[in-house]
């Protein structure tokens, strides 16, 4: 480019101005050629995040107006000099103050000598004014859109997080003093661990976060007593045999989510809602989602509300001859029950009684972080992807979600398992984690655009299923709403929205922790708190959480009383074998038992 560009200029005389037209006219040439070969990417798929064009936006901005880069490297470079002479000065025993200290809650540098050696405290102080560094020079753009800039920011940080020091063997001090006191066997144990991750791992390299080997459905894990009652090419439907006399005359349908399988709400039973449910008294049936192959490339999102929830609500009435049902949706399975319930009252179908939402977006105006993997490009991307399969690995997905917390379900499980040697532990709900069904083509494409892309169901009439036009407005039964202060998948402030939506009584609980320990969290383990407003029910999600009382412990106490005011007591217990339905298998059933890894 330099070359092509000296030679317009051979004939002109170099003068005061010269040079200066020369590199600018080099610049103008090779931004072009990069902006061309980014296009060429991009359309290539080289560029699965669209990171190059926000990229090159920086960079052209950085180059037009260096103030902010040339400020924040200027920076840099002062503070750089300070930790250098503060590593003199500490090697010849001398205290100095560190020139910048990790956050409080970052873990990664909790071990001991990353603050008492000199070397190491040298290489931790310097990465966290390089990463400082890299974060302020893209902070600073202001030309981007808000969209590209968030989307730059977040990227940046897992580059940040991916080349800390911790995560390479000679920068890190513990894998050093592990190596050294095996005498070099916990690197060949990594290395053992590294190798059978990669025979296990499909087209997608995964970490095991949990020992594979360590848990099987129906015997340590999934072990509710219950009988499968149903099936259709969309569910199994299990019955859970009662553990009291009698028991409530509403029997609880449980519509969870079909990204992961249906048992985190039965891991083992002393952290099973599933089982204390039954316990209280419930007549406790759950859907379990078939794991889809190319053959359900055509189904979509309405076929899981026709044959999934709508099927299972048929069983549980035929098994019960109740038709009053509370009905709980966990996460995506909440979105099909806000949908569903949106459908049934538009033409009165009046068989669920209450609804319960567990982490649930129905609003997706903020998603959260997952939003910088999903835009019309990637959706197009992805949908090419899927053509070819007629599904989403589930594991492609599982990915996306662990990247939004890559420093606690990466890269400590790199350092853990690779560096250090140790064996995955025995985790039951990592192990739960991992058991990722697919998606299949229609219905995931459907899901991405109307609600992620659109926000379709939050809008009256934005979105037809089954010819009606939906509007969540029209639901006026009661609704038991659980949202978790740290969920990073449904924002617990975006699901405050979702919630608002309805337009029958609502109790919104806000729980400690996330998505997942926030949810399955055992009254006896006494842990996080909840928050629940009584008196008000603001716009602003702040607004009701200032005013709202901290209670401690668990949330599953107060979903109880709740739903004991709408329910009715002293109901005949019911064992499904003595229904009217056949028993087809025990619990968990086959579905959750399919595996394709």
């Amino acid at each position: 480019m330099a070359a092509g560009a000296a030679k317009r200029v051979k004939n002109e005389k170099l003068g005061a101005g010269g040079w200066w037209s020369l590199a600018t006219k080099t610049h103008k040439l090779a931004l072009s050629s990069v902006h061309s070969q980014a296009k060429e990417a991009t359309l290539h798929s080289h560029d699965p995040f669209d990171l190059i064009e926000p990229y090159l936006h920086w960079l052209n901005h950085s180059l037009r107006e260096p103030a902010h880069l040339a400020h924040v490297t200027g920076e840099f470079w002062l503070k750089a000099a300070r930790l250098y002479g503060n590593a003199w000065q500490r090697l010849f025993g001398m205290d100095v103050e560190p020139v910048i200290t990790p956050d409080a809650d970052d873990r990664r540098f909790r071990d001991s000598a990353w603050s008492d050696h000199p070397g190491y405290d040298f290489i931790k102080q310097l990465y966290l004014l390089y990463a400082e560094f890299v974060y302020h020079s893209f902070n600073g753009e202001t030309t981007l859109s808000e969209q590209e800039a968030e989307k730059l920011r977040f990227f940046v940080q897992l580059w940040i997080g991916a080349v800390a020091p911790t995560n390479y063997a000679p920068t890190n001090p513990m894998v050093i003093r592990e190596a050294l006191k095996t005498n070099g066997m916990s690197l060949i144990n990594g290395y053992r661990n590294f190798l059978q991750d990669w025979e296990r791992s499909g087209e997608q390299f995964k970490v095991s976060l949990s020992d594979p080997e360590a848990f099987e459905l129906g015997k340590n894990i999934a072990v509710t007593p219950g009988k499968v009652v149903f099936q259709n090419e969309f569910i199994q439907l299990i019955q859970y045999l009662p553990s009291t006399e009698l028991v409530f005359k509403q029997p609880v349908l449980i519509i969870p989510p079909w990204i992961n399988k249906y048992y985190i709400l039965d891991l083992r039973p002393e952290n099973s809602l599933i089982k204390w449910l039954v316990d209280q008294g419930h007549t406790v049936f759950t859907i379990s989602w078939v794991n889809p192959d190319e053959t359900y490339a055509d189904k979509t999102f309405e076929h899981y509300m026709v044959d999934g929830l709508y099927g299972a609500l048929s069983t549980v009435e035929r098994a019960t001859g109740e038709n009053r049902i509370n009905a709980i949706g966990y996460c995506l399975g909440g979105t099909l029950l806000a949908a569903g319930l949106a459908h049934m009252a538009a033409y009165g179908d009046e068989r669920i009684q209450s609804a319960t939402f567990l982490t649930t977006l129905i609003d997706f105006s903020d998603p959260g972080e997952i939003r910088h993997f999903i835009n019309e490009q990637q959706i197009q991307k992805l949908e090419v992807r899927m053509r070819q399969k007629g599904f989403l690995e589930g594991g492609a997905m599982a990915s996306a979600f662990s990247m939004l917390r890559a420093n606690e379900l990466i890269w400590s499980a790199v350092i853990n398992s690779y560096l250090l040697g140790k064996d995955a532990p025995a985790f039951d709900l990592l192990h739960w984690n991992a058991d990722s069904t697919r998606m299949p083509e229609a219905m995931h494409s459907f899901y991405l655009r109307n609600m992620y892309l659109e926000n379709l169901l939050s809008q009256p009439g934005g979105l037809e299923l089954a010819g009606e036009p939906l509007d969540i407005a029209q639901v006026s039964i009661p609704v038991y709403f659980l949202s978790t202060v740290d969920d990073h998948i449904a924002p617990w402030r975006t699901t405050y929205a979702g919630a608002r939506l309805f337009s029958g009584p609502v109790r919104f609980v806000l729980a400690g922790s996330g998505h997942i320990a926030g949810v399955i969290n055992p009254p006896k383990k006494n842990k996080y708190q909840h928050f629940i407003n009584p008196h008000d029910w603001p716009g602003d999600p702040d607004v009701w959480l200032e005013q709202a009382e901290d209670h401690a412990g668990s949330w599953w106490p107060d979903w109880q009383k709740w739903i004991e005011r709408i329910s009715t007591p002293g109901a005949a217990a019911r064992h499904p074998e003595q229904g009217s339905l056949a028993v087809i298998e025990d619990a968990p059933g086959s579905y959750a038992r399919r595996r394709f890894d």
